[in-house]
């Protein structure tokens, strides 16, 4: 029960996530791949997945328990462990996301 309220919790960021996995320029996926790198060796980085939230979206953070692979594309989200941080509000990334969408 608890995996669903946090999942409820974060949907917005998880579809930033997922918008940002899918449809980002090439300066957000510099900042994707710079962040995944940092993750890549935390050692709450769970390539199995046996934290992740959701399962089969491995590999995961070991800490909130997020797909790796869909936090790191958000851009208002940030390392719960202090990493890396957001570069921008949800409400920037809402704003940017549609414009990239409508330039489609």
């Amino acid at each position: 029960m608890k995996t669903l309220v946090q999942i409820w919790k974060n949907k917005w960021l998880i579809l930033e996530g997922i918008i940002g996995y899918y449809f980002t320029k090439k300066k957000h996926q510099k900042i994707a791949a710079y962040r995944m790198d940092i993750c890549m060796h935390c050692p709450l980085f769970d390539v199995i997945g046996t934290k992740c939230l959701v399962p089969g979206t491995q590999p995961c953070c070991g800490s909130c328990g997020c797909s790796s692979n869909l936090k790191v594309h958000s851009m208002s989200s940030s390392c719960p462990e202090g990493h890396w941080d957001a570069i921008m509000t949800e409400e920037q990334e809402d704003a940017l996301n549609e414009k990239i969408n409508n330039s489609k």
